[in-house]
């Protein structure tokens, strides 16, 4: 079975979450400083393997870009940018109820 992919991506800003609706009809929000708490890049989770929250106040999201077709990366106000998303790990993070009892963190 093919992976989910998304196939909208907005900020909501009113809501203060990014919404993500995939193409198998699911939709998710996250909260911007759920996605910021969450980046990926080296700088944020190490080189350990284990992901882990970083607790950022009032993230601020600047903009939202497409990583060829397999990711994609927030611009963050307060200058960081170098986390890249991919799908896989995107879909991996959603908080939704379903999401959260059926993946592992």
């Amino acid at each position: 079975m093919a992976k989910p992919l998304p196939v909208e991506i907005n900020h909501i800003k009113e809501k203060g979450a990014v919404r993500v609706t995939w193409d198998d009809d699911h939709v998710g929000d996250y909260p911007r400083e759920y996605l910021r708490g969450y980046c990926p890049c080296a700088l944020c989770q190490g080189h350990g393997g284990e992901v882990k929250f970083i607790d950022v106040v009032d993230a601020k999201l600047g903009g939202i870009s497409a990583v060829g077709n397999y990711a994609i990366q927030f611009q963050w106000e307060d200058g960081h940018n170098t986390g890249i998303y991919t799908f896989d790990y995107l879909r991996s993070l959603c908080p939704c109820p379903e999401c959260k009892d059926s993946q592992d963190r």
